[in-house]
C-alpha cells in the first residue's frame, strides 16, 4: 500500500514539474496588473487633483487661471485614465468570457465524448446479447437436429433390418419352393 502511495505522490510530483500554464490565464493575469496599475495611477492623479485645488498662488490667497487650469489639466488626465482603464476592463472581461465559454467548450466535449462511450458500450452490450441469442437458438437447432437425425438413423437402420429379414425369408420361401 505505501508503494502505491509513494508511485501517485511521485507521479504528481513529476506532474506539477512539467504542467504548463494556461496561456489564457496568463493573459487574464497581465490584464488584471494593468488595470491594478492604472488604478494605482489614477489614485496618484487623484490625490496631485486634490493638491492642486488647494494651492492659492493668487493675491488674497485666492486661486489664478493658471492653477485653475493645472487642476483642469490633471482632471482631463484624470479622465482620460478612467477611459483607458474601461476600455481595459473590457478587455478583462472578455478574456474572462473566452475562458469561461472555453471551459464550456471543453465540458460540453468531455460530455460529448462520455456520452458516445456510453452509446457505443450499450450499443456492443446489445450486439452482444443479440449474438448470445443467436448462439442459443443455434445450439437449440443443432440439438434438435442431431436428434431428428439419429431418429432418422435408427428408423433407417430398422427398415434395413426388415429388408434384410424380408429379403431373407423371400429368398429362403423362393429356395423353399425350388427344392419342393
Amino acid at each position: 500500500m505505501k508503494k502505491y502511495f509513494l508511485l501517485a505522490l511521485i507521479c504528481l510530483a513529476y506532474g506539477s514539474v512539467y504542467a504548463q500554464p494556461n496561456p489564457d490565464s496568463l493573459a487574464y493575469q497581465n490584464q488584471r496588473k494593468i488595470i491594478n496599475d492604472m488604478l494605482a495611477a489614477r489614485a496618484a492623479k487623484f490625490s496631485q487633483y486634490d493638491a492642486s485645488l488647494s494651492k492659492h498662488t493668487g493675491i488674497f490667497g485666492m486661486q489664478t487661471k493658471k492653477d485653475i487650469r493645472r487642476s483642469n489639466d490633471i482632471l482631463m488626465d484624470i479622465v482620460s485614465t478612467d477611459n483607458n482603464i474601461l476600455q481595459q476592463t473590457k478587455v478583462l472581461l472578455t478574456l474572462k468570457n473566452n475562458q469561461l465559454d472555453y471551459r464550456t467548450f471543453q465540458q460540453q466535449s468531455i460530455q460529448t465524448k462520455v456520452k458516445e462511450t456510453e452509446d457505443n458500450t450499450i450499443g456492443f452490450m446489445t450486439t452482444i446479447n443479440k449474438l448470445r441469442n443467436q448462439n442459443e437458438k443455434l445450439k437449440a437447432q443443432v440439438q434438435i437436429a442431431e436428434k431428428s437425425e439419429s431418429k432418422m438413423k435408427f428408423w433407417l437402420i430398422i427398415l434395413l433390418i426388415l429388408f434384410i429379414i424380408t429379403s431373407i425369408l423371400l429368398i429362403a420361401g423362393k429356395y423353399r419352393t425350388i427344392k419342393a
